[in-house]
């Protein structure tokens, strides 16, 4: 009796919205984001996407099965990443390589295999699986500790596979593991376009996608926000650094503001 009542306890706690408070990153993560060696460009956004922070928050440790939805190109997070699992864990990109996709899109994922996955050296043993509209075959079912995607989720609200990625995140994941979410924050008193062609999310739009595929709310957290953020730009939040779609019109206002106002939710695969 005693026993049961401490699980039931102990899933209760690990279900419960963690409080919104900082969280210590670990000193070699810490050491990995300060490498002067990593892409300048990336660099430069840190002040902007808080990768300690953020993946604190999240709580991935050296020993973690991480898949990264479309990492892209630079592979922002995966230079972090990848150096951080390649001893003790490992590191997963699912990316988009569908024999349709356009001429862009497959010089780009050549271009993060060369850079990373062609270097196990530094990077460790990167396994590439597939995220595209015909297959979310991401990892063997049940095997990541944590599923992490960065402001794509309006990219799948276009394209009207939302509802299939989550479910994909929840299969790939062990009881217990983490979906880490981040994503431009809607207004909340706005209605929320289903196709999200400003390229905002209202949160708990998003919430709503995690919980329908079976997901629970495990925190919240207020890293990646930026109450400068108008989120009213004609073109949406391209308007916003680094996109800067706009070229030189309002260039300097836009500059000031810096990137998106985002959200940053955490949520557990119910343990069985």
């Amino acid at each position: 009796m005693i026993r049961s009542l401490a699980v039931a306890v102990a899933a209760a706690l690990l279900l419960a919205p963690a409080p919104l408070v900082a969280q210590t990153a670990d000193p070699a993560l810490a050491a990995l984001v300060a490498n002067p060696d990593r892409n300048p460009a990336n660099r430069a956004r840190d002040p902007f996407r808080h990768p300690e922070a953020t993946l604190s928050f999240f709580g991935v440790t050296p020993d973690s099965v991480v898949v990264e939805i479309l990492p892209g190109r630079s592979g922002y997070w995966t230079e972090i990443l990848a150096p951080y699992l390649k001893d003790h864990g490992h590191y997963i990109a699912a990316v988009d390589d569908r024999a349709s996709a356009s001429k862009e899109e497959r010089e780009a994922i050549e271009a993060f295999k060369a850079e990373f996955v062609a270097t196990p050296e530094r990077y460790g043993a990167i396994e590439v699986t597939r995220f595209s509209r015909d297959s979310y075959a991401i990892a063997a079912p049940e095997s990541a500790d944590f599923v992490l995607t960065f402001r794509n989720i309006h990219n799948w609200m276009a394209e009207g596979r939302a509802a299939a990625a989550f479910s994909a995140f929840y299969d790939a994941l062990k009881p217990g593991g983490v979906l880490g979410l981040e994503e431009h924050r809607a207004r909340a008193d706005a209605a929320q376009d289903p196709l999200a062609k400003s390229g905002y999310v209202r949160e708990d739009f998003a919430i709503a996608l995690a919980e329908a595929a079976g997901f629970k709310l495990a925190g919240k957290s207020e890293i990646n926000a930026n109450p400068k953020d108008t989120k009213d730009y004609s073109v949406g939040v391209w308007a916003l650094p680094p996109t800067y779609r706009l070229g030189d019109v309002d260039r300097d206002k836009y500059a000031a503001i810096g990137e998106s106002d985002r959200f940053t939710l955490k949520f557990v695969k119910p343990p069985r």
